[in-house]
């Protein structure tokens, strides 16, 4: 059995498949990085065990239950492990590395695989996930990178990820870009599964040298950032990027493209904002809409909405600010040298002392 002390064991622990027992629910709330899911019990099943647990009796369920467990696990052994080695090492877990990871880890022990199971499941590696985003302050110095919607930081942030900076992508993440605008078709990831792939990039990076990430509210869609890291974030130095606003609407109106062209969903998400931009702007938004022009659009939306709201919050964090790059558009190549300038904003911050 293995014993999970800190999030970096994963990392240290040689075995071929890192197997998730569990059912299709409960892995798609959130597992263990790099898991496959094997569930010996599905959402269905595991529901009528429960049932029968609580209205007929423990021994009828356990009964019930180890008869489903061999059979789902006789079918993964048949088809989706039919063609691992005798060398294969599997590790398994459950939710508290009971009787599902154990009958499993059994079964594949007794074929004369060299499974092992994690002590405590899936709940052991949630504590660690808690304790480092919750409770420990983050091991990294973090640098914000800022600017108005539409600088395009997060090409940027790839640009300077092969340029050696240390980076997070945290709208990646999340599978959203973080404004009025920023549904994407695929949808975002649970809160905990967020927790766990923000902490899975923690992992890897050096903590002596800074992180850049991108300056964001509190949330980011549906997904709050865990306070670990929204503490360091709101006491970190800024570097703000800017871009002319003709160039920021181009880049809009390609990145925001998905949503530009569903014109109900579009609309639907421009009227929230009537309340706190008045009627005539939003009627003047549906106006550009419905000519197709979307560059104007961008450019309007960018005006009349996000700077605005970014001049309100960062009124604020002016005396954050550390450097400022000016990025003569958003070309690739002006791209790859406002990165190199950021590069060496990041490097000078590091620099100084704490």
């Amino acid at each position: 059995m293995i014993t999970l002390t800190h999030l970096s064991d994963l990392g240290k622990l040689h075995f071929d498949d890192i197997i998730d027992v569990r059912s299709p629910s409960e892995f798609a709330d959130d597992h263990v990085p790099e898991a496959i899911n094997l569930p010996v019990l599905d959402d269905e099943e595991r529901a009528l065990v429960g049932t029968e647990y609580k209205q007929v009796s423990p021994f009828t369920a356990r009964k019930r239950g180890a008869a489903l467990v061999f059979r789902n696990a006789a079918d993964h052994i048949e088809k989706h492990l039919a063609d691992r080695d005798g060398a294969w090492r599997p590790l398994v877990y459950c939710w508290r590395g009971g009787q599902r990871s154990g009958a499993f880890a059994w079964m594949l022990k007794e074929i004369g695989w060299r499974a092992e199971t994690i002590e405590g499941g899936y709940k052991s590696f949630r504590r660690l996930v808690v304790r480092a985003l919750y409770d420990d302050p983050l091991p990294n110095k973090v640098v914000l990178l800022a600017g108005y919607t539409g600088t395009a930081k997060t090409e940027v942030l790839h640009h300077l990820s092969g340029l050696g900076v240390q980076t997070i992508d945290l709208e990646g993440i999340a599978n959203h870009r973080g404004s009025l605008l920023g549904d994407m078709d695929v949808p975002q990831p649970s809160q905990k599964l967020f927790e766990t792939r923000v902490t899975t990039a923690l992992a890897r990076l050096d903590p002596s040298k800074p992180v850049l990430v991108e300056a964001e509210s509190s949330k980011i869609g549906q997904l709050s950032l865990p306070p670990s890291l929204w503490a360091a974030m709101c006491d970190a130095p800024i570097i703000a990027l800017e871009a002319p606003l003709e160039a920021r609407a181009v880049y809009l109106s390609r990145a925001y493209t998905d949503i530009l062209s569903d014109k109900p969903r579009l609309l639907e998400k421009l009227d929230v904002l009537r309340r706190h931009r008045g009627h005539a702007v939003v009627d003047g938004w549906h106006v550009l809409s419905a000519s197709g022009d979307d560059v104007a659009l961008c450019r309007a939306l960018a005006e009349e909405h996000y700077d605005p709201a970014y001049d309100s919050s960062n009124g604020r964090l002016e005396s954050r600010i550390a450097a400022r790059v000016h990025a003569d558009g958003l070309s690739e190549d002006a791209l790859s040298v406002a990165a190199a300038k950021i590069r060496d904003a990041v490097q000078t911050i590091s620099n100084r002392p704490a």
